[in-house]
């Protein structure tokens, strides 16, 4: 796909598009690109009201020239005023908006987590951004919440059996674990995904009676338990574990071979640097 063009059947790509589904209805009608209006048509028709830390509405907005003044950048405009500078037919601009309306709460958690880092730095003449920034950009731009009721397929994703989980208990897999894609940025390599799509990751133990819920009642639990995560939790990139996203059952066409896991560039092994 020509990364200018708007695909209005691009939720069929991939399940990995599976938490805008609710939005699909909508979205499949339009033969160009989404604007600004569609968006906030879009989120004012949310079941959940998609608002920054401090309880104002967000609104997407037309993206500015670089801005000197902190209350004008990006992540401050934000979280001061509610507003998300949002480019014109740019799929990872587009991606963005969706994750805000779909997951409210986390984003707006991370929102706050830049801009009281960005803060501090300011007044402390801080150049360099920090590893809680570090670690809050690499979760935004790539993120994927795994929620699973089974501990052993947990142990196994923590230890990078990637084969053991996604192959051998390939049918636990299906019932009892699911991941729900949160970083814009992998959702926009969605659109053409390959080989070496790689998730960070944040897993959270579930009951499981949450697999017997609808999706947009699964993604109110997760924006909720992601929200506290990041509030609370997220210290740094360390915080964060990688998952080759392709390796989940149905996500690629070609992993329904067992080879496939066999590829240690991409389903590499648990770091021998790192003690488990």
């Amino acid at each position: 796909m020509n990364e200018q063009d708007w695909n209005p059947g691009f939720l069929e790509i991939s399940p990995i598009f599976e938490p805008f589904h609710v939005l699909g209805r909508y979205l499949r009608k339009l033969h160009s690109w989404p604007d600004l209006v569609d968006l906030e048509y879009l989120k004012n028709n949310t079941a959940m009201p998609v608002v920054n830390h401090s309880g104002k509405p967000i609104c997407f907005v037309p993206q500015i020239s670089s801005a000197s003044e902190l209350a004008d950048q990006y992540e401050p405009r934000i979280y001061l005023a509610g507003e998300v500078q949002t480019r014109a037919e740019n799929w990872h601009d587009f991606f963005n908006a969706l994750v805000w309306i779909s997951y409210p709460r986390a984003k707006a958690a991370l929102n706050q987590l830049h801009f009281q880092e960005m803060l501090q730095a300011c007044q402390h003449k801080k150049m360099q951004r920090g590893p809680l920034r570090d670690a809050a950009t690499l979760f935004d731009e790539s993120g994927v919440v795994v929620i699973s009721s089974d501990v052993l397929l947990i142990e196994l994703l923590e230890s990078f059996e990637w084969k053991e989980l996604f192959w051998q208990q390939r049918a636990a897999v299906l019932t009892s674990m699911k991941f729900f894609v949160f970083g814009h940025g992998l959702y926009e390599k969605a659109l053409n995904p390959y080989l070496g799509m790689t998730g960070k990751g944040i897993i959270f133990k579930v009951e499981a009676e949450c697999f017997d819920q609808p999706t947009p009642t699964q993604l109110v639990m997760v924006d909720m338990m992601l929200e506290k995560f990041l509030s609370q939790y997220l210290h740094a990139t360390s915080n964060l574990t990688p998952v080759p996203v392709l390796g989940y059952p149905g996500w690629s066409t070609d992993n329904i071979d067992s080879s496939y896991y066999d590829n240690q560039h991409y389903f590499r092994p648990y770091p021998a640097r790192r003690a488990k």
